[in-house]
């Protein structure tokens, strides 16, 4: 059913510009939720829960939930949280970065990605918040500070997405210290990722050395080994050796 908004509330909903987190709003003010079916069949957003994140980092609460589909399976659902609790005390959504705030941020990192370090054209790198917005906020863009961001490729943004999506302080705590402490905010010092005991190496062969990932994966083909596991091996003989 749909949902009761007031008059004023629904104006600065409407103000909402982002197409994706726009569609969403519609479809709950209209129906009172949205189903990830409904984001993927009616859509074409398959990846619900990215579509959900739009909404959120425009400042509008959502809530998931569990209906059934049209097969009887339990799937999730999306409808407005408390309205009262807008975050940040304000609707929008953070604010776009300057042209040249972003050339400052992929010069500082000599236009690699800051978590796999391959190098990238400037048009492939986005500036992604150390600390997610979810976390953090985005209140001071003007006085912004260029370590509080980095440059990371398509790539490993999605990956970094998923993660914080998966992560119970992302969702509940919002802790800012926790953040600081993972891997996703420092890819070179961290003590867990999405508070899970884990250590992680985004390698990335590019160009000629794509020859010796061949390489690599043939030889690891040849033991039954999956290229994880391979590279592991050869690391820990590596390791052995040299102690």
């Amino acid at each position: 059913m749909p949902v009761k908004l007031s008059k004023e509330f629904l104006k600065k909903l409407r103000n909402i510009k982002a197409k994706r987190a726009r569609i969403v709003i519609d479809h709950i003010i209209r129906h009172g939720h949205i189903t990830t079916e409904e984001l993927e069949s009616k859509y074409g957003y398959a990846h619900a829960p990215r579509a959900a994140r739009d909404v959120r980092e425009q400042g509008v609460p959502l809530e998931t939930f569990s209906v059934k589909n049209s097969t009887g399976r339990s799937i999730a659902a999306y409808k407005f949280g408390d309205l009262s609790q807008i975050t940040k005390g304000k609707l929008g959504g953070r604010s776009a970065f300057s042209k040249d705030f972003k050339k400052c941020i992929i010069n500082a990192n000599s236009s690699k990605c800051c978590v796999c370090y391959d190098d990238f054209e400037e048009r492939y790198l986005q500036i992604d918040h150390k600390i997610p917005y979810e976390v953090a906020g985005d209140d001071n863009t003007e006085e912004r500070k260029l370590d509080d961001y980095m440059a990371i490729c398509g790539s490993c943004n999605r990956a970094k997405s998923w993660s914080c999506e998966h992560c119970n302080n992302w969702h509940n705590e919002k802790d800012i210290e926790v953040c600081k402490k993972c891997y996703w905010a420092n890819p070179t010092s961290y003590e867990h990722i999405a508070l899970r005991q884990i250590r992680r190496l985004d390698v990335v062969w590019s160009d000629s050395e794509t020859l010796d990932y061949d390489a690599l994966k043939t030889i690891a083909f040849s033991s039954s080994d999956n290229m994880p596991s391979f590279v592991k091996k050869v690391l820990k003989k590596y390791l052995n050796n040299n102690h």
